[in-house]
């Protein structure tokens, strides 16, 4: 009698983590659709180079990298969403994005943001280096720059290294390098 309750037990268990299961995978599959991961699929699987240059990470793999989205991960906030610290599994530290909600009519727009951005390539410019759609808002995922933010050191200088005036030019003359490349390199 104990050990078929036990079998009755444990079988019950077993249905129950089998349902769980099958539902996040319907879930992830669900907000991969809504959020356009299989347009940029379609549009990736067109061009060989997209494919070599973009990696779709699961949102099991950022929700490790970010130990769970900790609010001690953040490195920022804006009007566009928040960007978490996270280091993926071969110690590969990133920068993640995590987007505010994303419209139907900006779903479009959003792809080939992503597309333009995977084709980028200016040492000025932060790499993106690929993208999760399995969540409740798309996530990109970019190089991690060490030094911190322009604004933050522009708009709160360091006592010990505080920034020259031939700094302050050096950077605006690489930051209209950069913007004259996404001008005149990339394709929209």
């Amino acid at each position: 009698m104990a050990l078929g309750s036990i079998l009755l037990l444990l079988g019950g268990w077993c249905m129950y983590l089998v349902i769980k299961k099958r539902k996040a995978i319907k879930q992830k599959a669900k907000y991969c659709e809504r959020n356009g991961g299989l347009l940029l699929q379609q549009q990736m699987s067109s061009d060989e180079t997209a494919i070599e240059r973009m990696r779709m990470f699961t949102a099991d793999e950022l929700d490790e990298a970010t130990n769970h989205f900790s609010t001690d991960r953040i490195l920022g906030k804006g009007g566009q969403g928040t960007v978490y610290k996270g280091m993926l599994g071969g110690g590969r530290i990133v920068a993640i994005k995590k987007s505010k909600a994303v419209s139907e009519r900006q779903r479009g727009d959003f792809i080939n943001e992503v597309l333009i951005l995977s084709q980028i390539n200016h040492r000025n410019i932060m790499k993106l280096l690929g993208c999760c759609f399995e969540t409740e808002v798309p996530l990109l995922v970019y190089e991690f720059i060490p030094n911190g933010t322009l604004y933050h050191h522009i708009h709160y200088p360091s006592e010990e290294f505080p920034i020259t005036w031939k700094m302050r030019l050096q950077i605006a003359a690489d930051s209209a390098s950069a913007l004259a490349y996404l001008h005149s390199s990339s394709s929209v």
